[in-house]
Protein backbone atom coordinates (compact mmCIF):
# COMPACT_ATOMS: atom_id res chain seq x y z
CA UNK A 1 0.00 0.00 0.00
CA UNK A 2 1.36 3.60 -0.80
CA UNK A 3 2.18 5.81 1.67
CA UNK A 4 -0.27 9.01 2.46
CA UNK A 5 0.55 11.87 0.66
CA UNK A 6 2.27 14.31 3.05
CA UNK A 7 -0.30 17.01 2.23
CA UNK A 8 -2.37 14.51 4.25
CA UNK A 9 -3.56 16.25 7.57
CA UNK A 10 -4.13 12.62 8.88
CA UNK A 11 -2.71 8.96 7.87
CA UNK A 12 -5.29 6.70 9.40
CA UNK A 13 -8.75 8.24 10.07
CA UNK A 14 -11.90 6.54 11.39
CA UNK A 15 -15.18 8.35 9.05
CA UNK A 16 -18.02 7.93 10.84
CA UNK A 17 -21.29 8.31 8.44
CA UNK A 18 -24.89 8.52 9.98
CA UNK A 19 -27.45 6.04 8.64
CA UNK A 20 -29.88 9.11 7.41
CA UNK A 21 -27.09 9.95 4.73
CA UNK A 22 -27.57 7.02 3.59
CA UNK A 23 -31.15 7.50 2.24
CA UNK A 24 -30.66 9.97 -0.04
CA UNK A 25 -33.80 11.85 -1.06
CA UNK A 26 -35.57 8.45 0.37
CA UNK A 27 -37.59 8.75 3.25
CA UNK A 28 -36.39 5.67 4.40
CA UNK A 29 -34.29 2.68 3.64
CA UNK A 30 -30.82 2.63 1.66
CA UNK A 31 -30.33 4.78 -1.28
CA UNK A 32 -28.04 2.86 -3.16
CA UNK A 33 -26.88 5.69 -5.41
CA UNK A 34 -26.08 7.23 -2.47
CA UNK A 35 -24.12 4.71 -1.27
CA UNK A 36 -21.83 4.40 -4.17
CA UNK A 37 -21.05 8.12 -4.01
CA UNK A 38 -19.86 7.56 -0.18
CA UNK A 39 -17.76 4.54 -1.65
CA UNK A 40 -16.21 6.24 -4.40
CA UNK A 41 -15.49 9.74 -1.98
CA UNK A 42 -13.79 6.47 0.32
CA UNK A 43 -12.07 4.78 -2.09
CA UNK A 44 -10.54 7.98 -4.11
CA UNK A 45 -8.90 8.79 -0.56
CA UNK A 46 -7.78 5.00 -0.05
CA UNK A 47 -6.39 4.66 -3.32
CA UNK A 48 -3.64 7.72 -2.17
CA UNK A 49 -2.58 5.43 0.60
CA UNK A 50 -5.04 6.75 3.96
CA UNK A 51 -5.86 4.13 6.25
CA UNK A 52 -9.45 4.33 6.38
CA UNK A 53 -11.97 2.74 9.17
CA UNK A 54 -15.94 2.90 8.78
CA UNK A 55 -18.56 3.26 11.03
CA UNK A 56 -22.13 3.76 10.01
CA UNK A 57 -25.11 4.36 12.25
CA UNK A 58 -28.31 2.70 11.43
CA UNK A 59 -30.95 4.95 11.72
CA UNK A 60 -32.12 4.81 8.27
CA UNK A 61 -33.48 1.75 9.11
CA UNK A 62 -34.10 1.57 12.69
CA UNK A 63 -33.26 3.25 15.56
CA UNK A 64 -33.65 2.62 19.09
CA UNK A 65 -34.58 5.69 20.47
CA UNK A 66 -37.38 6.61 17.62
CA UNK A 67 -41.08 6.36 17.44
CA UNK A 68 -41.07 2.85 15.22
CA UNK A 69 -39.33 1.35 18.72
CA UNK A 70 -43.10 2.69 20.54
CA UNK A 71 -42.86 1.18 24.07
CA UNK A 72 -40.54 -1.45 23.39
CA UNK A 73 -37.77 -2.00 26.29
CA UNK A 74 -34.61 -0.40 25.18
CA UNK A 75 -32.46 -2.94 25.36
CA UNK A 76 -34.24 -4.50 22.49
CA UNK A 77 -34.60 -1.98 20.35
CA UNK A 78 -30.71 -1.32 20.41
CA UNK A 79 -30.08 -4.63 19.73
CA UNK A 80 -32.83 -4.21 16.29
CA UNK A 81 -30.83 -0.88 15.30
CA UNK A 82 -27.66 -2.78 15.66
CA UNK A 83 -28.46 -5.14 13.05
CA UNK A 84 -29.38 -1.68 10.81
CA UNK A 85 -25.62 -0.91 11.03
CA UNK A 86 -24.68 -4.34 9.87
CA UNK A 87 -27.17 -4.26 6.84
CA UNK A 88 -25.80 -0.51 6.11
CA UNK A 89 -21.98 -2.63 6.74
CA UNK A 90 -23.01 -4.79 4.38
CA UNK A 91 -24.05 -2.67 1.78
CA UNK A 92 -21.69 -0.17 1.63
CA UNK A 93 -18.92 -3.30 1.66
CA UNK A 94 -20.58 -4.17 -1.71
CA UNK A 95 -20.44 -0.88 -2.58
CA UNK A 96 -16.37 -0.52 -2.56
CA UNK A 97 -15.70 -4.06 -3.26
CA UNK A 98 -17.91 -3.34 -6.65
CA UNK A 99 -15.07 -0.40 -7.56
CA UNK A 100 -12.24 -2.53 -6.34
CA UNK A 101 -11.35 -1.51 -2.69
CA UNK A 102 -10.88 -4.60 -0.30
CA UNK A 103 -12.90 -4.26 2.66
CA UNK A 104 -13.56 -6.16 5.64
CA UNK A 105 -17.06 -5.94 7.62
CA UNK A 106 -16.18 -6.61 11.69
CA UNK A 107 -19.32 -7.04 13.66
CA UNK A 108 -18.94 -6.55 17.57
CA UNK A 109 -22.35 -8.81 17.69
CA UNK A 110 -21.07 -12.47 16.35
CA UNK A 111 -22.59 -13.48 12.78
CA UNK A 112 -20.07 -15.57 11.11
CA UNK A 113 -22.30 -15.87 8.04
CA UNK A 114 -21.79 -12.32 6.81
CA UNK A 115 -19.06 -10.59 9.04
CA UNK A 116 -15.76 -11.07 10.76
CA UNK A 117 -16.28 -11.13 14.47
CA UNK A 118 -14.44 -7.97 15.78
CA UNK A 119 -10.56 -8.01 16.68
CA UNK A 120 -8.59 -5.72 17.44
CA UNK A 121 -4.93 -6.99 16.36
CA UNK A 122 -7.04 -8.52 12.92
CA UNK A 123 -8.83 -4.90 11.82
CA UNK A 124 -5.12 -3.46 12.52
CA UNK A 125 -3.62 -5.70 10.16
CA UNK A 126 -6.56 -5.36 7.13
CA UNK A 127 -5.72 -1.35 7.68
CA UNK A 128 -2.15 -2.21 7.14
CA UNK A 129 -2.47 -3.94 4.28
CA UNK A 130 -4.73 -1.45 3.08
CA UNK A 131 -8.01 -2.84 3.36
CA UNK A 132 -10.95 -0.61 4.71
CA UNK A 133 -12.67 -1.76 7.78
CA UNK A 134 -16.10 -1.36 8.25
CA UNK A 135 -17.31 -1.87 12.08
CA UNK A 136 -20.83 -2.83 12.73
CA UNK A 137 -23.23 -3.36 15.26
CA UNK A 138 -21.65 -0.33 17.79
CA UNK A 139 -19.95 -1.56 20.67
CA UNK A 140 -22.38 -4.86 21.07
CA UNK A 141 -24.39 -3.66 23.95
CA UNK A 142 -27.76 -1.40 24.25
CA UNK A 143 -27.72 1.92 25.89
CA UNK A 144 -24.33 2.87 23.63
CA UNK A 145 -24.96 4.90 20.46
CA UNK A 146 -23.01 4.64 16.64
CA UNK A 147 -21.47 7.83 17.95
CA UNK A 148 -19.99 5.96 21.08
CA UNK A 149 -18.90 3.01 18.98
CA UNK A 150 -16.83 5.15 16.28
CA UNK A 151 -14.91 7.02 19.27
CA UNK A 152 -14.29 3.39 20.67
CA UNK A 153 -13.01 2.00 17.40
CA UNK A 154 -10.99 4.84 16.63
CA UNK A 155 -9.40 5.00 19.95
CA UNK A 156 -8.37 1.27 19.27
CA UNK A 157 -7.31 1.61 16.07
CA UNK A 158 -4.98 4.48 16.94
CA UNK A 159 -6.92 6.84 14.52
CA UNK A 160 -5.39 10.21 14.01
CA UNK A 161 -8.92 12.26 13.73
CA UNK A 162 -12.09 11.04 13.66
CA UNK A 163 -14.23 12.47 10.58
CA UNK A 164 -17.93 12.46 11.02
CA UNK A 165 -19.65 12.83 7.68
CA UNK A 166 -22.71 14.93 7.84
CA UNK A 167 -25.42 16.70 5.93
CA UNK A 168 -24.08 19.84 6.60
CA UNK A 169 -20.16 21.40 6.44
CA UNK A 170 -19.62 21.57 10.06
CA UNK A 171 -21.19 22.46 13.51
CA UNK A 172 -23.23 25.42 13.72
CA UNK A 173 -24.56 27.98 16.28
CA UNK A 174 -28.06 26.50 15.40
CA UNK A 175 -29.29 24.10 13.17
CA UNK A 176 -28.63 26.31 10.06
CA UNK A 177 -31.81 23.98 8.08
CA UNK A 178 -33.83 26.14 10.54
CA UNK A 179 -32.24 29.21 11.33
CA UNK A 180 -30.46 31.37 8.15
CA UNK A 181 -28.49 33.35 10.68
CA UNK A 182 -26.80 30.49 12.50
CA UNK A 183 -23.11 30.32 12.10
CA UNK A 184 -20.47 28.06 11.39
CA UNK A 185 -17.43 27.41 13.80
CA UNK A 186 -14.20 26.69 12.17
CA UNK A 187 -12.86 25.49 15.33
CA UNK A 188 -14.09 24.19 18.67
CA UNK A 189 -12.52 22.62 21.82
CA UNK A 190 -13.89 19.58 23.15
CA UNK A 191 -14.80 21.46 26.55
CA UNK A 192 -16.71 24.01 24.43
CA UNK A 193 -19.47 20.89 22.90
CA UNK A 194 -19.47 19.58 26.07
CA UNK A 195 -20.65 22.75 27.71
CA UNK A 196 -22.83 24.17 25.21
CA UNK A 197 -24.42 20.70 24.96
CA UNK A 198 -23.75 21.15 20.77
CA UNK A 199 -25.37 18.01 19.24
CA UNK A 200 -22.62 16.93 17.68
CA UNK A 201 -21.65 13.95 19.29
CA UNK A 202 -23.14 11.88 22.35
CA UNK A 203 -21.22 13.73 25.59
CA UNK A 204 -19.05 10.20 26.10
CA UNK A 205 -18.21 10.28 22.48
CA UNK A 206 -16.92 13.42 23.08
CA UNK A 207 -15.36 12.81 26.37
CA UNK A 208 -13.49 9.71 25.17
CA UNK A 209 -12.12 11.57 22.09
CA UNK A 210 -10.90 14.44 24.58
CA UNK A 211 -9.55 11.64 26.70
CA UNK A 212 -7.69 10.21 23.80
CA UNK A 213 -6.32 13.12 22.24
CA UNK A 214 -8.36 12.49 19.20
CA UNK A 215 -9.31 15.44 17.23
CA UNK A 216 -13.23 14.85 15.59
CA UNK A 217 -13.51 16.87 12.27
CA UNK A 218 -17.16 17.52 11.31
CA UNK A 219 -17.83 18.00 7.37
CA UNK A 220 -20.63 17.44 4.80
CA UNK A 221 -20.24 13.76 3.36
CA UNK A 222 -22.76 15.19 1.08
CA UNK A 223 -21.00 17.47 -1.16
CA UNK A 224 -18.72 16.35 -3.87
CA UNK A 225 -14.94 15.56 -2.97
CA UNK A 226 -15.41 16.67 0.19
CA UNK A 227 -13.79 13.75 2.33
CA UNK A 228 -10.19 14.41 0.68
CA UNK A 229 -10.73 17.86 0.38
CA UNK A 230 -11.53 17.81 4.33
CA UNK A 231 -8.53 15.07 4.91
CA UNK A 232 -6.24 17.94 2.97
CA UNK A 233 -7.16 21.07 5.32
CA UNK A 234 -9.43 22.57 2.23
CA UNK A 235 -13.03 23.37 2.12
CA UNK A 236 -15.48 24.10 4.98
CA UNK A 237 -15.42 21.73 8.06
CA UNK A 238 -15.77 22.21 11.78
CA UNK A 239 -12.19 20.82 13.68
CA UNK A 240 -12.90 19.94 17.54
CA UNK A 241 -9.77 19.38 19.61
CA UNK A 242 -7.96 20.05 22.93
CA UNK A 243 -7.37 23.85 22.65
CA UNK A 244 -7.53 25.93 19.36
CA UNK A 245 -4.80 25.89 16.75
CA UNK A 246 -1.81 28.67 16.81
Amino acid sequence: MPDAPSEFRYKRVLLKVSGEVLMGDQAYGIDMKTVAEVAQAVAEVAREGVEICLVIGGGNIFRGLSKAAGDMDRASADYMGMLATVMNALAMQAALEKIGVQTRVQSALVMNAVAEPYVRRRALRHLEKGRVVIFAAGVGAPFFTTDSGAALRAAEMGCDALLKGTSVDGVYTADPKKDPTATRYDELTYQDVLARDLKVMDASAVALMRDSGIPIVVFSIREKGSFRKTLLGQGAFTVIRATPAA
